[in-house]
């Protein structure tokens, strides 16, 4: 009876081990299943992206090289507008002379029919002079011939001029259609750009986003008075030369791009053996910015370092937060 009694008392736990070892096999095969699903959506996704961009890129070729032959035809039509200027001017030059060729030729004709008219008495006068007279006439009329023949070319060449204009002025609006394009085009990837920096550099009250520029506070990147890049200056900057290489692959061979990098400073005078004025200051800081830029990978061509000291101020006073807001360092991804 005793035996029995601790046989019902034991508890026989392995079923319960199988159907927890069953549970969690199940939720790994659906977790595999979850992870499997979105790698194929990504890569679905990321095939579409880089097919727009080559459709993209493929579309900016065939435009520059319309831009291209839009440009030699241009300058083709001006060289023939010009061309019949001159020609124009030289035909005008010649009515003239021929003008007064006619008028010199009737006056003379009307000179010798008063002297025929006079000298009836005289055959042989009045047969030499009625002989003349024919002759002016004979070259009148040849005047008046190359007259008309030179109204004629005279209004066929202002028609074509005219043309010409007509395609010159068409030539503007096109290529000024395509600079817009390639202005908006750098808009877009100058967006992209700073999107990506912020997304890189995180939310930060001294690292923001002013009009068309990205700025730094001086203090993220470097000590007072000092144009040295500091250690999270120089890590900051790293992720931005990673983020500019990778949005610069993207971008059309054909877009003259370039990144400025601009240094400003407070209204403070700087009082440093190595500085001599806030514009030393300024240049240094910017110019150590582009030198670590290019040690990152960053062309050098696709660089520009300028310096403004204290005369490009972003807050007018001499509080602390207007002096702080003031000593920054600017980028401006720009076309040249």
């Amino acid at each position: 009876m005793a035996r029995f009694s601790r046989s019902r008392d034991r508890v026989d736990i392995w079923p319960g081990w199988v159907d927890a070892l069953s549970s969690l096999i199940m939720v790994v095969v659906f977790l595999l299943m979850v992870f499997v699903l979105g790698q194929f959506y990504l890569s679905n996704a990321l095939a579409g992206r880089d097919r727009q961009l080559a459709d993209l890129n493929s579309r900016i070729a065939a435009l520059a090289e319309a831009l291209a032959l839009e440009k030699d035809n241009s300058a083709k039509l001006q060289g023939d507008v010009a061309a019949l200027t001159d020609r124009l001017r030289a035909t005008l030059s010649e009515k003239e002379q021929l003008q007064g060729q006619l008028n010199t030729l009737g006056g003379e004709r009307d000179q010798l029919a008063a002297q025929m008219n006079g000298a009836e008495s005289d055959k042989a006068a009045l047969s030499a002079a009625q002989d003349q007279v024919a002759l002016l006439n004979q070259q009148i009329a040849a005047l008046r011939q190359q007259l008309a023949d030179l109204a004629t070319a005279l209004e066929a060449s202002e028609t074509k001029a005219k043309a010409q204009d007509v395609q010159i002025a068409d030539l503007g609006k096109r290529l000024n259609a395509a600079l817009a394009g390639k202005v908006a085009e750098l808009a877009k990837f100058r967006s992209e750009f700073f999107g990506r920096l912020r997304e890189v550099l995180g939310n930060r009250d001294d690292v923001r986003i002013v009009g068309d520029r990205f700025v730094f506070q001086s203090e993220v990147l470097f000590d007072s008075g000092s144009a040295d890049l500091g250690e999270a200056g120089q890590v900051r900057l790293g992720n931005l030369a990673r983020t500019l290489l990778d949005i610069a692959g993207k971008l059309p061979k054909d877009l003259n791009w370039i990144l400025r990098v601009d240094g400003h400073t407070d209204v403070v005078p700087i009082r440093s053996p190595r500085f001599a004025s806030n514009w030393e200051l300024s240049t240094a800081r910017a110019i150590s910015v582009v030198n670590f830029l290019i040690s990152q990978g960053v062309p050098p061509e696709r660089l520009a370092a300028t310096g403004f000291g204290e005369y490009q101020p972003l807050e007018p006073g001499n509080s602390a937060d207007a002096l702080a807001r003031n000593r920054r360092i600017e980028l401006k991804l720009d076309s040249r």
